[in-house]
Parts: structure tokens; sequence; C-alpha cells
């Protein structure tokens, strides 16, 4: 590791920190979660974060046995990095850290940034695989023209992917942020489309199916004041 800043513990959750802790590695990690990238795919999807911290953690995260680069074998040979197994372990780990932290995420600032990426592990992180078992089941969702995924949902297995695709049973299209509050059950499908913060090309019985299918447990509810036992 290039770093020298340690926990001083024995102790396993402390090197996994030391490894995967560092500002912005998790996210790095997030993004190649769906395949190898290049550098500049990364700073596309990470636009905040300076090349020399990008390659920083690159090094850092490749030092660790988590990341490895690769040349293409195709006539532009260009460089992409990618997860190794070791770090490929990391998919279930980030997708139920994700699905923690959607718990207490509530709305979009203005400046916040909402990638294909980002659209794609929003929905293997909230997917319910019990309430799929028997489902088969295509969705389109457009967040815009440029932001396109499609989820084909077959027998309680999911396969989520950027774009469109031509056997869609139902499009469903978001008018802002409606889908945080349709995954945590705070809109009814039946309120989003009287709203009209929800728009579908299909039958209106898919998007409520879209609305079991994909889910935001609540959290705990807070106590006030002192708790005595």
């Amino acid at each position: 590791m290039t770093t020298t800043r340690t926990y001083g513990q024995f102790c396993g959750l402390a090197r996994a920190l030391e490894i995967i802790g560092e500002r912005w590695s998790m996210l790095v990690i997030r993004d190649l979660i769906l395949g190898p990238k290049r550098f500049t795919d990364l700073q596309r999807g990470l636009p905040r974060i300076p090349a020399s911290i990008l390659s920083s953690r690159l090094n850092e995260l490749e030092q660790a046995g988590v990341v490895r680069r690769r040349v293409l074998p195709q006539l532009d040979a260009g460089l992409v990095y990618e997860l190794t197994e070791y770090g490929s372990e990391l998919d279930h780990i980030l997708l139920d850290l994700g699905l923690w932290g959607a718990r207490s995420l509530g709305y979009p600032k203005g400046d916040d940034v909402f990638t294909t990426d980002a659209a794609i592990l929003s929905l293997y992180t909230t997917f319910q695989e019990e309430a799929a078992r028997g489902v088969h089941m295509t969705y389109v969702v457009r967040h815009s023209d440029s932001l396109i995924v499609h989820a084909m949902i077959d027998d309680g297995t999911l396969k989520v992917s950027s774009g469109d695709h031509p056997s869609a049973d139902i499009v469903i299209e978001p008018q802002g942020p409606v889908l945080i509050d349709l995954f945590n059950g705070n809109l009814t499908a039946a309120e989003a489309m009287a709203s009209g913060r929800v728009k579908i090309e299909g039958a209106f019985a898919h998007l409520e199916l879209f609305t079991k299918l994909f889910r935001i447990p609540p959290k705990p509810e807070l106590s006030d004041g002192l708790i005595l036992h």
C-alpha cells in the first residue's frame, strides 16, 4: 500500500477499512463492479474527483490486490481498470451498504450527480428477490434522454444494463426524484400517476408490480429522550 495510515489494530475490519476506507475508494469500486473502465470513464462517473486522487486510489487498490490493469485486445488497445476476484467479492457488501445508506438518502441536492452506473446499482440494491419469484418482466426506466436503463427479471433473478430494450413490458419515466418515494413506500403507484410524477408506456399493473419488486425498507424509529432499562 502506498498509504502509511493504519489503525494499529489486529482486526479484519480495521484492515478492510485501511484498504477501501479512503475517500473515493468505495465509489471507484462501485463503478468497477459493473465492468472494466478506462481512467476517463471513471473520471466521467466521478466528476468531482481530482485526477491525482483518482490515480492514487487506483494505485492503492491495485497494490492491495483489489484492482488490476489490463490492456484491451482491440486495435485501439487501451488500458482499463477492473476488479480482481478478491475485489469482486465486495459486490454484495457494496449493495448491502448501499441499501443501508439509501434508508437515509432523502432527496438529491441541486448539484448532486446521478450517473448511469448509480441508476443501475440502485435497482440491484433495492431488488426484492423473493417478491420476484415467478416473475418474468422487462422494465425500462427513462430518467432522461441520456440516462436510460433496463431491468430484466426472470424468476427471481435480475439483470440491469444501460440503454433501452425493444421488448420492454413497460417504460417508466420518472418526473424528478420520484423513484425514492416509490421505493420507500411514501408514494403509491396510483398516487405517482395521479400527480403526474410518473409517466408510463404500458400497463399500470406493471408499475404497481415494480413498486413491490424494488423496495427500500424503513429505518427503525428513533426513541426520544433517555432510554432506561
